[in-house]
């Protein structure tokens, strides 16, 4: 994660690949933390901020194939971990911004990272 959080991490990744403009980096820094309520898994935001840039409606007829695929992250992503919620997947630790934390959330955005580039390499040739 290298000084980047869940949600930037992801969107580096996506930007280093091609994938997304380097101004969506900016965008997905409010996602970190589970969008500062602790809520939604940033890591999880940042796949479906990918995702959506590449098959959302500017990019395909209708957008239906990004729905789609956002599903199939999110159920992927939840068939491990039981649920995408920021909170309850580091409730185990008491200092948010603890290394032990930061290690914890790694693993969970290298899963989000290898999740999404399934569903990439799937699904780029039906653009």
């Amino acid at each position: 994660m290298d000084g980047y959080s869940c949600s930037e991490s992801i969107v580096q990744a996506a930007v280093d690949k091609g994938y997304m403009s380097s101004e969506a980096l900016s965008i997905a820094t409010s996602f970190s933390g589970g969008m500062g309520s602790k809520c939604l898994c940033g890591a999880v935001a940042a796949s479906q901020m990918v995702i959506g840039a590449m098959f959302g409606k500017t990019k395909t007829k209708d957008g239906k194939l990004a729905r789609v695929l956002a599903k199939q992250f999110y159920d992927n992503f939840t068939s491990k971990y039981k649920v995408a919620c920021c909170k309850v997947l580091s409730s185990g630790f008491n200092d948010f911004h603890s290394p032990e934390r930061r290690q914890h959330c790694s693993i969970m955005v290298k899963d989000c990272c290898d999740i999404l580039e399934n569903i990439l390499k799937e699904n780029t040739v039906k653009i």
